[in-house]
């Protein structure tokens, strides 16, 4: 019997604590999200209404109306939020991984004291999100900041960073992106070193050029460790970047920084809507699944996993 229950039922009870750990904090708050949004909360947050899928068409609706002139007004105000997201991703996921892999083939040259200037690149990954929205503040801050003050001595003029709706988003794109340079570059790097330099050297005597052997060689066999980016990057753009946002922009002169991420904080915390909070909730794992599937789907077929 002892033998029975140790081969049987051990493995089961080594398991138990982490399992009700998940269950407990990951898929019962995730189920309870799911139901939450098909209700109305009371201000209180202990009385729910049901009220189907009211939540999802609020937030669907394209409210699509006519002025008086005939022209067609648009302002599904969720619908531009994601298109905003969608256009923030794309910048992060994009310019990151580009200037990383860049940084990356520099970092990888033997040069003396590349092992500090490795050190340099990879900090910043280990600095929180909202830190990173403080250290830009200080920095582009229109009365002390010392880049617009460097800025204004050179260009005699100094841009509101933090004021303008071209230049706010800008500066979020840009904040986000060097928060994420390391953990980018660390992959690259990685990559870089399993590339035998007896390919490179052949394709050297054959007279391809340095561009040449970048994009023939070097790009195709990095494409492993660029879906794993990319897919990790856009997490990061959708979720992680809440905190950068908050600190240094807020929702932004006219919105132009108010993202999923924010739009879902300003409903539950600012309007204390649970209910649509939930559903956005629930629209995000959606969005960000599919585009994740259709990354994983389209992306393996482009990826070389050999020379």
């Amino acid at each position: 019997m002892q033998a029975i229950f140790r081969n049987r039922w051990l493995p089961y009870l080594l398991l138990l604590p982490t399992l009700i750990i998940l269950v407990l904090f990951l898929y019962y708050p995730i189920l309870s999200t799911f139901s939450l949004s098909f209700n109305k909360a009371a201000p209180n947050g202990i009385t729910l209404t049901y009220i189907g899928t009211d939540n999802y068409a609020r937030l669907l609706d394209p409210q699509i109306s006519r002025n008086d002139a005939g022209t067609i007004l648009f302002k599904g105000q969720y619908l531009i939020v994601v298109a905003r997201s969608l256009a923030y991703s794309a910048a992060i996921v994009i310019g990151g991984l580009a200037i990383s892999m860049g940084i990356a083939v520099l970092a990888n040259q033997k040069i003396t004291g590349i092992r500090f200037y490795r050190l340099l690149l990879i900090w910043p990954y280990a600095i929180s999100p909202a830190i990173v929205g403080v250290v830009f503040l200080f920095m582009f801050n229109p009365v002390v900041g010392v880049i617009n003050y460097a800025w204004g001595n050179v260009f005699h003029t100094r841009p509101n960073w933090l004021g303008d709706p071209v230049l706010t988003p800008l500066l979020v794109i840009v904040a986000a992106i060097w928060k994420n340079l390391g953990y980018n570059v660390i992959f690259y790097l990685a990559g870089l070193q399993n590339i035998g330099g007896e390919l490179l050297e052949a394709a050297s005597i054959d007279g391809a050029s340095t561009w040449t052997r970048f994009w023939k060689i070097i790009f195709p066999l990095l494409s492993p460790f660029t879906l794993f980016l990319v897919i990790t990057n856009l997490t990061y753009s959708f979720f992680d970047i809440f905190g950068t946002i908050d600190v240094l922009a807020g929702p932004g002169p006219r919105n132009s920084t108010t993202v999923l991420i924010y739009n879902l904080y300003q409903d539950l915390q600012t309007n204390h809507n649970t209910g649509l909070a939930a559903a956005q909730s629930v629209m995000m794992f959606a969005l960000v699944a599919l585009l994740t599937v259709v990354q994983l789907r389209s992306g393996d077929r482009r990826v070389t996993y050999n020379a």
